[in-house]
């Protein structure tokens, strides 16, 4: 069983077809495009954990994940917990690890560089704290994914606002407010891959935003190699690792978010047990030949998958999240046939006349490009310059 139903399960059905599972897709939404590949179809609400539950006893299933779907890993990491299937790791670990303000405490607790941050369950409480913070800070929801409902705040006068626009995206009524740190060079947010609570493959990127974006802290382009070091990569390979070591972890896919930050100290932001949206995996697959959507669409349902083990990158690559500018109607997307890259994909997800919304969340985008370099100089020339060579035509 999966949960939810995006364009980005379709890697993972194909994955499992081809070792001739039978995927039943689940969420409440019945259009969704997923569900136009799998073999059977549940209607359930996949953030009530009782009620996937029971339609997994009922389906009678053999494994249940929630991939590049952040709102299902809590239902799911329950149901492998109660009908003892193939798991991530104990539900109460997940439970952290999917909520932001019990991550951060988990973190301060057992020595983690971690910002200093404060949970609220309501506006009135977060505003009545505010004497508490100092500036740059974050506000978002505690469980929300894909940057929605997420803001920076300089100064006191936009803190209620974004405090507002926290809470319109949070299922269980609750936000963060955090220290925002200062990255040095790109902050890090790929997928890794653990089997039974041994990394046997760790990534960092260099994650991009763009800054005309209606909100630029979505992440808008990736690329690989990261922007760390060797030193502060082995450092964070290991934090990572006592992480999921203390927390009782087993085989996942597990999205990660690092950063440097001005003061030299590296930080894991996010941890979380599933494949990243924005096809991370694919990516990496493209990469380094590494395939853990297979390995873990195996380890799922228990059968033992091949050996993951940690390969270099074969290039230079990027992937660029396309998304328009602003609400309209898509018209087409024009690029510089002089880009010095490699065209691997191009995936377009409209056509010419379908509305298209500006690039607020993850869900705003309209297709992804993934493109090969031959040498660092030209990735970072590339992905800097953008708006220079690749325009997403659309007519208001």
């Amino acid at each position: 069983m999966l949960l939810g139903g995006l364009r980005y399960l379709l890697p993972v059905i194909k994955a499992a077809h081809e070792q001739g599972y039978y995927v039943i897709t689940a969420d409440y939404l019945p259009d969704n495009v997923a569900h136009k590949y799998s073999d059977e179809y549940c209607n359930v609400s996949i953030i009530d954990k009782e009620a996937v539950l029971e339609a997994a006893r009922r389906l009678k299933i053999d494994g249940i994940m929630s991939f590049a779907c952040d709102p299902g890993v809590v239902a799911a990491s329950y149901v492998q917990n109660e009908m003892g299937l193939p798991s991530f790791g104990p539900f109460e670990s997940v439970e952290i690890l999917q909520n932001k303000d019990k991550f951060r405490r988990f973190l301060a607790a057992n020595g983690f560089n971690v910002p200093w941050a404060f949970g609220f369950a309501s506006k009135d409480e977060a505003w009545a704290s505010r004497d508490k913070f100092g500036y740059p800070l974050i506000v978002k929801p505690t469980d929300s994914a894909g940057s929605k409902g997420c803001t920076r705040v300089d100064d006191e006068s936009h803190l209620m606002s974004a405090i507002e626009y926290a809470f319109k995206y949070t299922f269980g009524g609750h936000i963060i407010i955090e220290e925002f740190i200062e990255k040095k060079g790109c902050s890090s947010d790929t997928d890794s891959y653990a089997f039974e609570g041994k990394l046997q493959f760790v990534s960092f990127c260099a994650q991009r935003f763009d800054a005309k974006a209606t909100n630029p802290y979505t992440p808008a382009a990736y690329s690989w190699p990261s922007t760390f070091t060797e030193a502060e990569e082995e450092y964070l390979k290991n934090e990572i690792q006592r992480l999921v070591t203390l927390l009782n972890m087993q085989t996942s896919v597990f999205n990660i978010e690092t950063r440097i930050g001005q003061n030299n100290k590296p930080y894991i932001m996010e941890l979380t047990p599933r494949g990243g949206g924005n096809r991370l995996c694919e990516m990496l697959h493209y990469a380094t030949g590494v395939d853990m959507i297979t390995a873990i669409t195996r380890a799922i349902v228990g059968d033992t998958p091949e050996v993951i083990t940690q390969q270099p990158y074969n290039g230079h690559w990027a992937e660029i999240i396309l998304h328009a500018d602003e609400d309209g109607e898509f018209v087409g997307l024009e690029m510089d046939p002089s880009l010095p890259a490699e065209i691997v994909e191009r995936d377009l997800w409209v056509e010419p006349g379908d509305s298209v919304h500006g690039f607020e969340a993850a869900n705003n985008a309209i297709g992804t490009l993934v493109l090969r370099f031959e040498n660092a100089e030209d990735l970072e020339k590339a992905i800097t310059s953008q708006h220079d060579w690749l325009k997403v035509v659309i007519r208001k």
